[in-house]
């Protein structure tokens, strides 16, 4: 009689690495420049005039609960929380392809806020375009997170 397996003491996989190592290797490495790009798309909307409140009332929601949502994650991934759960890969992968879908959203609407306001004052047209270029940086760096922490 064969005896059973023995049990599992931890889901994580096994290829995670610890410290700032993780902040090292292709999937995580997006963590610091979301956080970064993401930071800087929430802070230059709200240093500009909100001419369109509905439209950049989306890209702050966005920027602000992704940016706190992917600094959960990032701690979770540097202390080791993920080792709880069996489908901690799925999890991420999923949270960071419907973040890149969102940030998509969020950054076509700062482009229209951003092309209404030219006629306004040149400094908040100025702010308001480097909001949609960082937007638009933070949306590809979800989107590559997502395929590369499901096809790692």
């Amino acid at each position: 009689m064969a005896s059973p397996d023995p049990p599992v003491t931890s889901y994580a996989p096994s290829d995670v690495p610890s410290g700032i190592a993780l902040l090292l290797t292709i999937p995580f490495a997006f963590f610091l420049p979301e956080l970064i790009f993401g930071f800087l798309v929430w802070t230059l909307v709200a240093a500009t005039h909100v001419v369109f409140p509905l439209l950049q009332g989306w890209v702050m929601y966005v920027s602000i609960t992704s940016f706190l949502i992917s600094l959960m994650f990032l701690l979770s991934y540097l202390f080791g929380f993920y080792k709880i759960f069996e489908s901690w890969r799925v999890l991420d992968s999923l949270y960071h392809g419907t973040t890149g879908i969102l940030y998509m959203s969020a950054a076509v609407l700062q482009a229209h806020a951003t092309i209404v306001s030219e006629s306004m004052d040149p400094r908040i047209y100025y702010i308001n375009t480097a909001a949609s270029f960082f937007a638009f940086i933070t949306t590809l760096l979800y989107i590559l997170h997502a395929f590369s922490i499901y096809y790692h």
